[in-house]
């Protein structure tokens, strides 16, 4: 699909849209982030994670931190999947060593006041929008500015469960036996969440990605009802206000699933987890939708001649078809950032031997 005229000049919208670039644009989950001493300075500045993603000045200069060291082709705003829980008045806290502690919801009544505070929610996460303005001011001219939020499933696991999971059971033992009020919490995050990106969007965000991190753990059925039709809703009501945003999506360890996921979603881009074969992806994926990924974040650690190895196989595979290279998962904090200089380097001069 050719992108709007409007959308044209930035090549990273090109390419989601669908546009063969002669060399592939790049950007990193989580890039910004505990790896950066510069981010772990600024960090020590905020008491805690939520008021770090909610001080517009501080994650504005957190989102623009990799591009100043690395140039990639996007930026991606610095928040949490969890700012919409806490837009609804969810308790939530990040401990150290333990990750996010939400209060966790498992009854009608809990829904219901959830129900209730959806029409304060654009209200609780604006400085989130503030942010995205302040970021699309100061970004390069060719860079594009990504917002993002994360996928119902992904976002219900956390409020349910209360916290991270191994198997996330709680959740998906509560979609078995009360698929009724399961459905229910599930529209409501439908609904803050395309209203969400739709503001992210109003506010400067150029494309938007949605992170089913723990799509993999659904079964057949489920998976259809639990993560490909909320994300079908809600590329619908995001394309009906703004059909020129390319919207990526990130169902992490949907294995043969990506396929149906791709076409009957209707995103313009699917991102891939590591376990994805590059020549199956070229094959079955690109020919439906632009692809993102799919290098092993423990790859960028380790550095050398074993990452660069990887990095060509995904070029070669996927460079020639719709694609933007990125990770299969997010940096770790124990990634050297001279890892993703030299990354960030091969990626660029791979076209040189490609034009």
């Amino acid at each position: 699909m050719t992108p709007p005229a409007a959308v044209q000049a930035k090549s990273l919208i090109r390419a989601l849209h669908g546009e063969v670039q002669a060399r592939p644009n790049f950007w990193f989950m989580r890039q910004a982030g505990r790896y950066l001493p510069e981010y772990r300075a600024l960090r020590s500045k905020a008491p805690d994670f939520v008021r770090l993603c909610l001080t517009p000045e501080l994650a504005t200069e957190i989102t623009l931190q990799p591009l100043q060291r690395f140039a990639m082709d996007a930026a991606i705003l610095f928040s949490d999947i969890l700012m919409v829980p806490y837009g609804l008045g969810v308790k939530l806290e990040f401990r150290e060593g333990e990750g996010p502690v939400l209060e966790p919801i498992s009854t009608i009544a809990d829904i219901e006041r959830l129900q209730a505070a959806a029409d304060r929610f654009l209200s609780m996460v604006a400085p989130v929008f503030e942010t995205v303005r302040q970021v699309s001011l100061q970004l390069p001219l060719d860079t594009a500015l990504i917002g993002f939020a994360g996928a119902p499933w992904t976002v219900a696991c956390y409020m349910i469960e209360g916290r991270g999971s191994r198997d996330f059971a709680k959740v998906r033992k509560l979609a078995f036996a009360e698929p009724a009020l399961f459905q229910q919490l599930m529209d409501l995050l439908v609904d803050v969440t395309s209203r969400y990106l739709n503001a992210q969007i109003e506010a400067g965000a150029e494309a938007v990605q949605l992170f089913d991190t723990w799509a993999g753990v659904l079964p057949d059925v489920e998976f259809d009802k639990w993560a490909i039709a909320p994300m079908r809703e809600i590329v619908e009501r995001v394309r009906s206000r703004h059909p020129a945003v390319p919207i990526i999506a990130f169902p992490r360890g949907a294995g043969l699933h990506y396929v149906r996921y791709a076409s009957e979603t209707g995103v313009e881009c699917v991102g891939l987890d590591s376990s994805v074969p590059p020549d199956w992806a070229a094959r079955f994926l690109q020919p439906i939708a632009a692809v993102q990924g799919n290098l092993d974040p423990l790859l960028l650690v380790v550095g050398g001649a074993a990452m660069e190895k990887a990095a060509h196989r995904i070029l070669e595979a996927l460079g020639h078809g719709p694609f933007v290279f990125n990770l299969g998962h997010g940096i770790v904090p124990e990634t050297p950032p001279e890892n993703v200089a030299r990354l960030s380097a091969l990626i660029r001069a791979w076209h040189h031997r490609h034009t």
